[in-house]
């Protein structure tokens, strides 16, 4: 792995879990991390976990005017970013009732996707500035509705996008009157993957622009990417974490999760310019292999990927 220079990295969704995990892992390893928090609290709580050796910038992501003024901020200060991490996610499981954005847009995908389009799209000159750039975007294997995960429950599926035409107040993209909180979250994760085909294609291919799924990872605190759900269903939760990782052996660790995600900021050997999609999936019990593998049928839909970044903008600039 080739990274003796330090970087300088933005990221989102490092304030727990597996960002957390590779913040920590990158930043001992002397590199310059800025990290988006939502509010003082959480970056207080960062810095601490990370012993200071990070910046960090409050920004809410489920308010789009926020994201806009970090952005503006740091391009102000037009220091060079050698990789921009899109890595925060939101999962409702189970919810039957939409959240809302700051702006009114279903908050799963304000903050999934809407908000990571907004950095991805405004940080391009800070990007284009550094000798190395890359894209990396945490997506999800549940994206596809052939995976383990996307088989469980309603499969991700965007349909003609005629719930982001309609705008603000709908609660899912489908068009769908009926919110489905596990839907939602498979429906932003193949945006994700529509989100870095999109860029890639924008980009004519210039820099890398790599997605990514992590496999399932269950923290043993009560942070990552499940504590949402640990709050609305915490015997539920603690039943399928026994089984998904102490009895079946599904899971991948923390560490391991963190220390992939580092290796796609900083390994040069495998930041190939161009879109590609790696996924750390279970071969057997306790062991996962991380690898290029095929997105679904639908994130290979390059006309897609054009709609749901035009619509998009087009919402984004009326709100």
């Amino acid at each position: 792995m080739s990274h003796a220079e330090p970087r300088r990295l933005l990221l989102t969704g490092a304030s727990s879990g597996i960002g957390l995990e590779a913040a920590k892992q990158m930043a001992a390893r002397g590199h310059q991390l800025t990290i988006l928090c939502r509010n003082q609290a959480r970056s207080d709580l960062t810095l601490q976990a990370l012993s200071g050796a990070a910046q960090t910038l409050i920004c809410d992501l489920a308010d789009l005017d926020a994201v806009r003024a970090t952005t503006d901020q740091l391009l102000a200060r037009g220091w060079p970013l050698d990789a921009v991490v899109l890595n925060a996610g939101l999962q409702y499981a189970g919810e039957r009732q939409p959240r809302w954005s700051a702006q009114g847009i279903e908050l799963t995908f304000a903050v999934n996707q809407l908000a990571h389009q907004v950095l991805a799209t405004a940080l391009l000159p800070l990007l284009r500035a550094a000798s190395r750039p890359r894209v990396v975007i945490t997506a999800s294997e549940v994206h596809n509705p052939v995976s383990g995960g996307g088989k469980v429950g309603k499969p991700a599926g965007l349909g003609d996008l005629s719930g982001l035409h309609q705008g603000a107040g709908c609660p899912m993209l489908d068009g769908s009157p009926v919110f489905d909180g596990n839907k939602a979250y498979k429906d932003s994760k193949l945006c994700n993957v529509l989100l870095a085909r999109e860029l890639n294609r924008r980009l004519e291919g210039a820099i890398p622009v790599m997605a990514w799924s992590p496999g399932l990872v269950i923290a043993r605190d009560s942070g990552g990417f499940f504590r949402y759900s640990r709050q609305q269903n915490p015997l539920g939760m603690a039943a399928f974490a026994w089984v998904a990782r102490d009895l079946l052996r599904l899971t991948e660790s923390l560490p391991r999760a963190g220390a992939l995600l580092t290796a796609l900021c900083l390994d040069d050997g495998i930041a190939t310019p161009g879109f590609s999609y790696r996924s750390n999936h279970l071969v057997r019990p306790g062991v996962h292999r991380f690898e290029l593998v095929d997105t679904s049928a639908e994130a290979t839909d390059l006309a897609k990927a054009a709609a749901l970044w035009n619509g998009s903008e087009a919402l984004l600039a009326s709100l």
